[in-house]
Parts: C-alpha cells; sequence; structure tokens
C-alpha cells in the first residue's frame, strides 16, 4: 500500500472522499514526516497543533456531507503570505516575530476551500536568492543527492526552496510559493516538481510580502501537473484589495486537462538554447521530439530581446525592492536596534534586520533610483522591458507556446555557491523573461542529469494561456514519465533513495 505522504494531492483527496483514511491520519503521517527530516530545515514555523485540530474539524464536515473542495488535505505555506495569528517572517531577522492581524488573499481562499496548513515554509530572505541560502532561519536542503556523492548536500533553489523541498520530501502535498524571476520554476526544476508561474494579476499579492511589485506572482509548487492545477484553481481569484488582480473568470484547470496537443504550434526560441550543456540540450530535444510525436508543430522562432531581459531584471527589481523594504525601519513593526538619535536609531535597525543580499539589492535600488542615474538606468530599462513583452506578443502570433529549459544547470552543492553574486543571478536567465512580459510559465520535471539530478522543461505561454499550458505540461509529463525514471534510479548500486521514488 502506498504510504500516505507519497500520495498526490489528487489521490489523498479522492482517498478522503471514499473514506480510505481520514484527514487526522493524513495529516499526522506529514507531521510525522515534518519531524523525522528537520535535517531538511524546509520549515521555518510548524503548526502542527493547529493542524491535527483543523483535521478533526474536517473529518467532521466529511462525515455530515458538508466537505468543500479541498476539504482535509495538508499543504504548507511561503513564509511570506501572512498568516492571521501565525508568524510570517519572509525569511528575514526585521520580522523574526512579526504576526499579522490579517490573512493573505491566496492563503484565504486555499482555507475556505478547506485545505489544512502544516505550517510556514523556508525561503530566501524576501524571495531575493536563486538557492535558499540567504534566509536568516539558515538553508533549506534538496532532498535529493548526485549519484557521485550520496552526502553532498544540495541547495534546492530559490526563494521556494523551502516550498520544493517540503513537497519533494512528502513533508506536504503541496505549497504555495511566489516568482519574482523564476523563484516558482526554478526550485521546482532542482527538486524534480511541477511549478507554474501563472499570468501577472491572476493571483492577488494582498498579504504577499513584497520584493518588486510589478514582478511578484503566487503560485503552486506540486508533484503534478493535475495537483498544480487543482491548486490554482483556489489560489486565482479577482481582489478588490488588490489594484493589479486581474477581474477575469477563472477556468476549471482540472476539468480541462488533457494530455492533447495535436495541432498545437510549439516554439523553439534559439536564443535559449545557445551554450547548453549537454544534458539539457539533450532534454530539450527531447521534449521537441515528444510534442512532435503527439502532433504538435515544432517551429524555431527568435526572441531577439531575451540578451537584455537579465540585466534588465536586475535594474527593475532592486529598484522596487529599494521603495518596498523602505518601510521596515524599525519605528512601526518587526525587528529594531536603538540609537542616540532617530537617524541612527534607523541605521542600526536596518543593518542588523537585514542579510547581505537584502542590503546589496537595496543600495542597486536606491542607487539605478537616484537623480543622477534615474533616465540612464531605471527608465531605459523600463523601455527596454516594453520590448520585451513586445517580442512575446510577437511570438505568440505564430505559436501557442513556448519550450525551453528551465535552468541551465542541475541543482547545485550547498558548498558550491559562487562567490560573484552575478553568477548566482545567471541561475535565472531562463526564467525572468516570462515576469518582464507579465506571461504564465511553467516547469515540469522531464528528466535526469548524467548526475542522477532533475532536470526541467518550461513552457511559456501568452497572458492567461494556463489552460493551453497545463495541456502541454500534461503531455510532456506523461511522455517523460518522471516517477518511473526516478524508481529505475533507485535500481543502481549505491544510488540514493529519492524523494520522488
Amino acid at each position: 500500500m502506498t504510504k500516505l505522504t507519497e500520495l498526490t494531492l489528487a489521490e489523498a483527496r479522492e482517498g478522503l472522499k471514499t473514506k480510505k483514511f481520514t484527514s487526522v491520519e493524513l495529516t499526522q503521517a506529514h507531521v510525522s514526516e515534518m519531524h523525522e527530516r528537520r535535517d531538511l530545515n524546509a520549515f521555518i514555523t510548524e503548526t502542527t497543533d493547529q493542524a491535527l485540530q483543523q483535521a478533526s474539524d474536517a473529518d467532521r464536515r466529511i462525515a455530515s456531507g458538508q466537505a468543500r473542495s479541498l476539504e482535509g488535505l495538508p499543504i504548507a505555506l511561503k513564509d511570506l503570505f501572512c498568516t492571521k495569528g501565525v508568524r510570517t517572517t519572509a525569511g528575514s531577522k526585521i520580522l523574526e516575530n512579526f504576526v499579522p492581524q490579517y490573512e493573505s488573499t491566496v492563503t484565504k481562499n486555499l482555507r475556505d476551500a478547506g485545505a489544512i496548513s502544516l505550517g510556514k515554509l523556508n525561503m530566501d530572505e524576501f524571495a531575493m536568492g536563486s538557492a535558499n541560502i540567504n534566509s536568516y532561519f539558515g538553508p533549506a536542503i534538496n532532498p535529493w543527492s548526485p549519484q557521485s556523492s550520496i552526502d553532498k548536500k544540495l541547495v534546492p533553489g530559490g526563494s521556494s526552496g523551502g516550498s520544493t523541498a517540503a513537497v519533494a520530501a512528502n513533508l506536504a502535498l503541496a505549497a504555495t510559493a511566489s516568482d519574482t524571476g523564476g523563484s516558482i520554476r526554478q526550485p521546482a526544476a532542482f527538486c524534480g516538481l511541477v511549478g507554474i508561474k501563472p499570468t501577472y494579476g491572476l493571483c492577488s499579492r494582498y498579504g504577499m510580502i513584497a520584493f518588486a511589485s510589478s514582478l511578484d506572482q503566487a503560485g503552486p509548487v506540486t508533484r503534478t501537473v493535475r495537483d498544480s492545477a487543482i491548486m490554482l484553481q483556489h489560489m486565482a481569484s479577482y481582489d478588490e484589495k488588490d489594484a493589479t488582480s486581474l477581474n477575469v473568470k477563472v477556468p476549471d484547470f482540472e476539468a480541462g486537462l488533457s494530455k492533447e496537443v495535436s495541432g498545437l504550434k510549439v516554439g523553439l526560441p534559439k536564443e535559449y538554447m545557445e551554450d547548453l550543456p549537454a544534458d539539457i540540450m539533450r532534454l530539450v530535444k527531447q521534449g521537441a521530439d515528444w510534442m512532435r510525436d503527439r502532433g504538435a508543430e515544432v517551429i524555431d522562432v527568435s526572441l531577439k530581446m531575451t540578451k537584455y531581459a537579465l540585466p534588465t531584471y536586475y535594474i527593475i527589481a532592486p529598484a522596487e525592492a529599494s521603495s518596498n523594504l523602505a518601510r521596515y525601519d524599525g519605528v512601526r513593526f518587526g525587528h529594531r536596534t536603538s540609537g542616540s538619535t532617530l537617524d541612527e536609531m534607523y541605521e542600526h535597525t536596518r543593518h542588523d534586520g537585514f542579510g547581505w543580499e537584502v542590503k546589496r539589492r537595496v543600495m542597486i535600488g536606491t542607487d539605478v533610483l537616484s537623480a543622477g542615474y534615474y533616465d540612464a538606468y531605471y527608465l531605459r530599462a523600463q523601455k527596454v522591458r516594453t520590448l520585451i513583452k513586445r517580442d512575446f506578443d510577437e511570438v505568440f502570433k505564430s505559436v501557442d507556446v513556448l519550450l525551453t529549459p528551465t535552468t541551465p544547470t542541475p541543482a547545485f552543492g550547498l558548498d558550491d555557491k559562487p562567490s560573484d553574486p552575478v553568477m548566482m543571478y545567471l541561475n535565472d536567465i531562463f526564467t525572468v523573461t516570462a515576469n518582464m512580459a507579465g506571461i504564465p510559465g511553467i516547469s515540469v520535471p522531464a528528466g535526469l542529469s548524467d548526475d542522477g539530478l532533475p532536470l526541467g522543461l518550461q513552457l511559456l505561454g501568452p497572458k492567461l494561456s494556463e489552460s493551453v499550458l497545463f495541456q502541454a505540461a500534461s503531455a510532456i509529463e506523461d511522455c517523460a514519465a518522471f516517477p518511473q525514471l526516478v524508481a529505475a534510479l533507485n535500481q543502481v548500486p549505491n544510488a540514493v533513495k529519492r524523494a520522488n521514488g
């Protein structure tokens, strides 16, 4: 019999519906797994007592025929979604003891659908990072290990590293995450999971602690495409509290799921294929072959502005971060370090409360917004961003989706992190374009590296094309048969047992 913690979200939902097990049993199994794998440091705050009480309440609703759509399913929440009465830190010392008095719209939607929260997940401080090594609470650890060194600790990606570590290690059925430049898709690829960044504005940002407001978007990380469709269905909504929220009807993503891609036009942007490692290039070619075999038409396309996306992102995102993080001054809430004057108190508070990566980005952002550089950097970057969006608009006149790698490498070692921050920023090279253009993107686990680590394929689509992306992602998922790949790998002598096996 499959362990309760190894079920997909859809399987667990069906098991509760048919009374094969109770929500208390399901939740307790995940709580036990959380305690067993605290070495992964996936959680910042565990809310297990509250979760078990919610599970007991869910069982009563199920028994009385009043179950809601996600009733009794234990998930976990990235620690930048404000949760009323539960500590919310954004991975930062400056919010170490912050307890919000309000709930984010995304978590409220999930709670109202009956989902149970197991706790708040580790993340790079204020979502600034690609490895989850910038958290004040220490790095989260990827449950995968390379075949060549099974004791080597790997990063889970970032900034949603706690989310992906928890789901990959079977500590939660699914998790919320956020994506500013790839922070759902990149860690999902590193941990062998499905991660979708929806169209900007599809999920409310109300109650999400902001990094870069014009780029941030909530989304789920899950084990399967179906699970992602289920989660996004309940996370997305129009919200009057968010001025950027899209007032559109959210489709029934799960009901529309299909592996049928016959007639779909799939673009291969040549700019994403340059200088790829051999195993990544093989995977992209394999993905294109899978789509052809399913009846899709694969077309070579060009996105000429792609080469400008990463430097443009690292002007716009720090500029918005500089503005958003100005509120953390030690006066109204959060950590405070005393000083002999008000200015000194500000200085000491922000020096002690922020980590080095946050300070770096705030300083970059403040510089590009300053009077002498605003036109030369920030204003010009916004113009380039418009050109990047036009690039996508033009290419989507001829294709339905784009197929690209998710990351330039598999997960790297915790001790292998580059000393040059620019090298770390290059992890986002294939993902930032979607945030710059406001379009959706999904990463699907599709293969293994030469060292037995997960690799993801990314699909990008035009605005509000999530249903088509789920359809194409489902086809890749079916062709890749990733769980079977992992199961085969686990038969190799000396190979570490994988979380998804």
